[in-house]
């Protein structure tokens, strides 16, 4: 049976296993994790009886895991699932897929933006531009890539930012292993991009002059931790007159007896010197040894306050009251059930709608729609 604390279930969609969903004016956009399931659109302007209104495949060894929408345009990305046993074609080149959903019932593909290497992985999105963590000719791992998409039939790469290290082909000669330090996705506030950097923590990054992106700061704490950093998520209000990074890292690439990933609160008062000072993790998993893609996975990116939903992989949904940045605490929670055919729920993605509703996506199965009491 599910578990809950100040929260109960309204609603769900039996769908393939997902990686991202976003919810505009009643329609839920889903990114799935594996092939042939690419993109869902879902009506849920009735929570309790949602209805699919188009589905878009992908390639057998690729997938389509993430989407954004702005306006009427719904970006997806598109790359190669090394998570896949099936191989994908050999004229497979990853990138973005830029749709017109004015009708979300038929999902109408604009242009399909191509770059060399796996693809795009994560991306951010706006009215005028998409910044994106992708793979390019000549590099090591995902750098961060800004494209104009202003006319979506015509998009036109601004600027790329990378560390030194990654442009193997301009001979640079990276100090890590194999992939280690590469662009997870940025997160666009004001003329900043908050960008996390897997193994190499994250990094602040100003756009002002958006062609020429240049590093402020960053913060990197693998090691002494193993799992790496998956989002920057930068708070749209200040705390006590102080500003803050919630940082959350992944959890995987750890040994059993390693630390859970957790998440984190940073100063950025001063960007040029971010500090953390605080952190939490789900009671109990720091106890004993923990399977990998037990613990911290993925914060809510729209902020509507000082409760902020995370999806916690095995321990579902729990939501963080982070009014005092110090001393980070739990105030409601909810654990799916398992997915039919599954050892365990693998909460993966949580947003929110203009109602206050959240939405959490479970990799292997099922979207779950949840209200807050």
């Amino acid at each position: 049976m599910a578990k809950a604390s100040g929260m109960k279930q309204v609603g769900y969609v039996d769908c393939a296993g997902g990686g991202q969903v976003i919810v505009r004016n009643g329609i839920a956009y889903i990114g799935h994790m594996r092939a042939p399931h690419g993109t869902s659109i879902v009506d849920v302007r009735d929570p309790r009886h949602p209805v699919i209104l188009a589905e878009l495949p992908m390639a057998p060894g690729t997938h389509s895991h993430k989407v954004r929408i702005a306006g009427d345009i719904m970006v997806v990305n598109q790359e190669i699932n090394n998570n896949d046993p099936n191989k994908p074609s050999p004229d497979f080149r990853g990138g973005i897929g830029i749709y017109d959903v004015a009708d979300p019932r038929k999902p109408r593909l604009i242009y399909r933006w191509e770059t060399g290497g796996q693809g795009v992985h994560r991306f951010d999105l706006d009215a005028r531009y998409a910044y994106l963590s992708s793979t390019a000719e000549g590099y090591l791992g995902h750098l961060m890539i800004i494209l104009d998409i202003e006319d979506p039939a015509r998009p036109t790469e601004v600027s790329r930012w990378w560390m030194p290290g990654q442009w193997t082909a301009g001979g640079e000669q990276p100090d890590w292993d194999r992939t280690a330090h590469r662009c997870h996705h940025p997160l666009r506030q004001g003329n900043r991009l908050y960008t996390s950097y897997w193994q190499a923590g994250f990094h602040i990054l100003d756009i002002e002059d958006i062609t020429k992106p240049k590093r402020i700061s960053g913060l990197d704490w693998t090691p002494p931790y193993d799992c790496p950093t998956h989002t920057a998520l930068p708070l749209p209000f200040e705390i006590r007159g102080r500003r803050y990074l919630v940082v959350a890292d992944e959890d995987v690439y750890r040994p059993a007896d390693g630390v859970p990933a957790f998440l984190w609160m940073v100063d950025i008062t001063d960007e040029r010197a971010p500090v953390p000072v605080g952190s939490f993790q789900v009671e109990g998993l720091e106890d004993g040894p923990q399977p990998l893609a037990t613990a911290c996975h993925q914060p809510c990116e729209i902020v509507t306050g000082t409760e902020i939903p995370a999806a916690w992989f095995a321990h579902g949904l729990r939501v963080i009251d982070i009014s005092n940045p110090h001393s980070l605490r739990e105030v409601a929670y909810f654990v799916p059930d398992a997915p039919e055919g599954t050892d365990r729920v693998q909460s993966n993605d949580v947003t929110v709608d203009e109602r206050g509703l959240l939405y959490l996506i479970d990799r292997r199965r099922g979207l779950t729609i949840i209200e807050r009491t």
